[in-house]
């Protein structure tokens, strides 16, 4: 077989493999060494295994990943995420459809501590759900809007998503975090639009809750005072190169810490279950890293990533048309892998396309991520749906996969208009690195 041959025959293996339900990280591993074996002999394959796993779990850049993880976990432990939805609630709930958008803009501001789209949607599943069904909310936009708006906590600074595509594009990650905020509040705004139009549509599926006065709606802006301070001493810090990403990371789950450890809202045991989380988590992200690392250097034997790359960018198309194929391409994979395993499979494949065509990597980062949102509430993957599922047993998965469908559409309207509009990612990066 031709190298360019084994290499279309490993992608169509992990594909296959992953309908099997094996773990993405081992799939990758286990065809990266068959295949880099193949190509070249069994033990520089061995080598290459072992190299590279020691290699991502002791590279220094890659603690990044571990401090933000630690910063959600002990900010989801010490009741951030409910005291959010709290403000939220009062200020947005009372009007119809009220609760829905403060679950919305709970999961953004929770986003700002978190970084993990799973976890911010179990988080406001937990303390959004019950809410929404004790004020008679259809079953399916209240759990539609937990899952939908947990996609938020991809894009929001510090998205775990970003930082793993920052280290395989070589991008800075703090690039990719300014460019990720503008994005996540303007989503945001589309996800209110979508509740407003559905209360329209259908008045009786979410009823107002209760209206409080201004000044309490007011007051209870003081209870993000903790949230706003971390978000904005960790990324002005990032903006103006008082300190790195991973330094970045390690204050802000310090301050956190420290917060929760003086108002007395952490335990000895939520610290601990913090700190296993982070490592499960982290160790499950890491094990990703090395896979798809492993993997794109058994690709890079076969020179097909560069051939594609090649290829595509001496097509007589247009370039904007290349690039609607390769959003499509990752729309359509993103309902059948996850995010996070289609970007460490993909990005060697792509990116060399995205620079040839001109396009901006920080752009395409966050084209990217909003893609991932997608993935994460469409079937059969569709993994905050079925993390939703999870809290509430009781409200059936075609329930809420029909409540994502208004978000979903407002997801891909705003994309849209993202990739026609890229001023709107790549103008505050610009502004705060150039």
């Amino acid at each position: 077989m031709s190298p360019m041959a084994v290499g279309v025959a490993g992608i169509l293996v992990l594909v296959a493999c992953f309908f099997t339900g094996m773990p993405v990280a081992y799939v990758m591993t286990l065809i990266g060494v068959a295949g880099f074996g193949y190509m070249v002999n069994p033990a520089a394959a061995l080598n290459l295994t072992a190299r590279d796993i020691w290699g991502v779990f002791t590279s220094e850049g890659l603690t990044v990943i571990p401090l933000f993880i630690l910063m959600g976990q002990i900010a989801y432990n010490a009741g951030i995420s409910r005291r959010l939805y709290d403000c939220a609630y009062k200020v947005l709930g009372g009007a119809r459809g009220g609760l829905a958008a403060a679950t919305v803009a709970a999961c953004t501001a929770f986003g700002t501590v978190c970084g993990s789209s799973p976890a911010t949607a179990a988080t406001m599943a937990v303390v959004g759900l019950p809410e929404m069904r004790r004020y008679g909310y259809d079953p399916g936009l209240a759990a539609g809007s937990v899952a939908a708006g947990g996609g938020l906590g991809m894009l929001m600074p510090p998205s775990v998503l970003l930082i793993v595509y920052g280290i395989l594009t070589e991008q800075s990650i703090g690039a990719l975090f300014v460019a990720g905020v503008v994005p996540a509040l303007y989503m945001t705004l589309w996800f209110l639009g979508a509740i407003w139009v559905y209360c329209r549509r259908h008045p009786d599926h979410a009823p107002a809750g209760e209206r409080l006065p201004w000044r309490v709606r007011l007051l209870s802006l003081l209870e993000l005072w903790e949230t706003l301070l971390v978000f904005v001493l960790v990324m002005s810090g990032l903006f103006l190169g008082f300190f790195t990403p991973t330094e970045a990371g390690a204050v802000g789950a310090f301050l956190i810490l420290v917060l929760a450890l003086v108002r007395r809202q952490i335990s000895w045991p939520g610290i601990v279950k913090s700190l296993y989380e982070t490592v499960r988590t982290s160790c499950m992200v890491l094990l990703l890293i090395a896979g798809a690392t492993i993997f794109g250097h058994f690709l890079a034997v076969t020179r097909l990533p560069f051939e594609l790359a090649s290829w595509v960018g001496g097509l007589p198309l247009p370039g904007w048309l290349i690039m609607a194929a390769i959003v499509g391409i990752y729309l359509v994979a993103g309902c059948f892998i996850d995010a996070m395993a289609l970007v460490m499979l993909t990005i060697p494949i792509f990116a060399p396309i995205v620079t040839d065509l001109g396009y901006d990597l920080i752009w395409f980062g966050v084209i990217i991520v909003l893609v991932g949102q997608m993935g994460v509430i469409t079937p059969p993957v569709g993994i905050n749906v079925y993390v939703v599922n999870g809290v509430a047993r009781d409200i059936p998965l075609q329930t809420i996969f029909r409540g994502v469908m208004p978000f979903l559409i407002a997801l891909v309207l705003g994309t849209l208009s993202l990739i026609a509009l890229p001023g709107i990612i790549t103008f505050l990066p610009r502004l705060m690195y150039q």
